[in-house]
């Protein structure tokens, strides 16, 4: 038996079948040669009971002494237990973390992915996660392997994101852009998302733990307590009226939210059948926690029944062609402009909560007129108020609100 050395190969010629010349020096190195001329570097290993032959490469690629090398690594794992063909098919096979992010975001858009309330995932929440995905984890560890991702590259990731190092400006939808800022709550916020997309995935076997994202440093921002003063609701209240006319669908989704602290997307997203003046509450068939029955005062529900309705309509707020909601967004901004503060829905929201806190009522009652979820035994079964009690605080709370934005 020879020596394989470059010579040696390339005198040998191919014959009408493929055959194998096997080295002197180390047993399971050889060579496979084929009727076209190929010639292959081999190295033959038993697992087990079987005998596997893996590929290590093709001459040229690979030098003799470089194959040689290789097949001494093959030979030695085989030796230790492993199975090296396998190794290497799954090698071959391995997704990168930016095909696991894609596998699990085709699953959420299908339904597929449930949030904490144990519901599907919604399609606006599913966009935010593709653009987190798509200008943060894609270009910072899009290409490692799901199976070699260490806390570390995480944590170099969360750094890079809080440092701004993924800011830019994209482009968006049609004649749309995206500004991207990162920072700490964008870095927490991402690597939250990571580490639900490989819990997910934990649970379906295409990854090995433990999860990366555990330990990971992050820095917690502080509760949001920015809360409208009675002097800013005055000047909201101003600015609603000067648009009145001019974006009157915008101006009354605003009040809506200040009356009832409803979140933007339950707002301009309402329906009609979801109004029930009788029970004096709305009966929201989708929210961030599932169906939600929420108390309206007077108010709230004057403001509604003033709004121009047509027959068979579906949305409160109801674009030209009323198949669809309203895009307010834009218009919405240009109010809160106009008031001269720093505003928005969640600050109304946060400012409703204020307002109803100030009245004396208690964190029950605030989150059932708020539509929070409720989590232990005691507030999904007992903490409940009458329809009446609550009727009556969300009166309370629409008619201060409303005052306040007439500045009376």
């Amino acid at each position: 038996m020879p020596t394989i050395s470059k010579r040696l190969i390339d005198d040998e010629q191919p014959r009408t079948s493929e055959f194998f010349i096997w080295d002197s020096k180390l047993a399971g190195f050889g060579v496979r040669i084929h009727p076209t001329g190929r010639k292959v570097f081999v190295a033959q290993v038993r697992v087990g009971r079987t005998l596997r032959r893996v590929k290590i490469g093709p001459y040229g690629a690979f030098t003799p002494e470089q194959a040689r090398k290789r097949a001494e690594e093959i030979i030695r794992a085989a030796a230790d237990g492993r199975d090296p063909q396998r190794e290497k098919r799954e090698r071959a096979n391995a997704i990168t973390v930016e095909q696991l992010c894609a596998q699990y975001l085709d699953a959420a858009r299908a339904g597929l992915v449930t949030t904490r309330f144990k519901r599907p995932k919604r399609a606006s929440t599913v966009a935010i996660d593709e653009g987190r995905v798509a200008r943060h984890i894609v270009p910072l560890i899009g290409d490692v392997p799901v199976k070699d991702l260490k806390r570390s590259d995480v944590q170099r990731m969360a750094d890079a994101i809080a440092s701004g190092k993924t800011s830019g400006v994209f482009k968006g939808k049609p004649r749309g852009r995206a500004v991207v800022t990162g920072g700490t709550g964008t870095a927490g916020r991402v690597v939250e998302l990571l580490g639900g997309i490989y819990s997910w995935a934990e649970k379906r076997d295409l990854v090995p733990g433990p999860n990366p994202t555990r330990g990971v440093e992050r820095v917690r921002g502080e509760p949001k307590e920015r809360v409208l003063s009675p002097a800013e609701l005055a000047a909201l209240g101003k600015a609603l009226r000067a648009h009145d006319a001019t974006a009157p669908m915008a101006a009354a989704a605003i009040k809506l939210i200040a009356l009832t602290g409803m979140r933007r997307s339950e707002a301009c997203r309402l329906r009609w059948r979801e109004v029930d003046e009788v029970g004096h509450c709305l009966r929201l068939e989708t929210t961030k926690a599932g169906r939600s029955t929420r108390p309206v005062g007077e108010a709230a529900l004057a403001l509604l029944h003033s709004l121009p309705r047509e027959d068979g309509a579906e949305w409160v707020f109801a674009r030209v062609d009323v198949e669809a909601p309203a895009e307010l967004k834009k218009p919405m901004k240009a109010i809160y402009a106009a008031a001269g503060t720093a505003v928005g829905a969640q600050i109304l929201r946060r400012t409703f909560a204020s307002v109803a806190s100030d009245s004396g009522f208690g964190d029950a009652t605030i989150a059932e007129l708020l539509g929070h979820a409720r989590r232990g035994v005691t507030e999904r079964h007992y903490v409940r108020r009458s329809d009446p009690v609550m009727v009556a605080a969300a009166d309370k709370v629409a008619a201060q609100i409303a005052a306040l934005l007439r500045d009376r």
